[in-house]
This record gives C-alpha cells, sequence and structure tokens, in this order.
C-alpha cells in the first residue's frame, strides 16, 4: 500500500515537472516553417509543440538534436528537447527540404 502511494505522489509530481516546461510553437505548412527562426532559452528543458497544419505529410527533422517526428495534416504532437547549449540548431521538414528549413536558436 505505501508503495503504491509513493509510486502515485512520484507520478503526479513528474507530471507537475513536465507541466512546468516551457512550451514553443512550431508550424510546418506544406513546405513553409513558422517561425523559421525560434528563440529558447539556453541550458533549459523545453516541449517543442509541431503542428502540420498544411494539407500534405511533413516531418520535423533535426540531425543536431536527433529528434524527428512525421506529422500527417492536421496533427499537432510534441517532441521534448533536453537543455540546450547556447548555439543555433538547424531543422527542416524533411518532405520538403527546398523550402522548410528552420532553425533553434539557444540564447
Amino acid at each position: 500500500m505505501k508503495v503504491a502511494m509513493f509510486l502515485a505522489a512520484a507520478l503526479l509530481s513528474m507530471t507537475a515537472l513536465a507541466d512546468d516546461m516551457p512550451t514553443f510553437k512550431l508550424e510546418l505548412k506544406d513546405g513553409v516553417v513558422k517561425p523559421a527562426r525560434l528563440q529558447v532559452p539556453v541550458n533549459t528543458k523545453f516541449r517543442l509543440e509541431v503542428s502540420n497544419t498544411g494539407k500534405t505529410p511533413a516531418e520535423f527533422e533535426s540531425t543536431q538534436l536527433r529528434k524527428e517526428k512525421v506529422l500527417a495534416p492536421g496533427v499537432t504532437s510534441s517532441v521534448i528537447i533536453l537543455p540546450l547549449s547556447a548555439g543555433e540548431y538547424k531543422f527542416f521538414d524533411d518532405f520538403h527540404t527546398a523550402t522548410g528549413q528552420g532553425v533553434i536558436v539557444a540564447k
């Protein structure tokens, strides 16, 4: 019984911590990324909410961040980014590489 209560309390505290995490939004729309330059705080874990508002599939991908997320049209999903050192981290829409480019700037 005590173990179950401890686990429940631990899960609730982890959920509270996840809710306190800053969230930044990114829109992918048929090869256009908005914003193309996203500034985030340095050394801070954050949630990147990626929405595909276009009519074709999109894929958020960053080789520097080692993250990728495929999104059907109309879908929104999140990616957790661990604390970043100061710098610029490129990302792209892998289904629209000619135009779907962007950068996350950690300052």
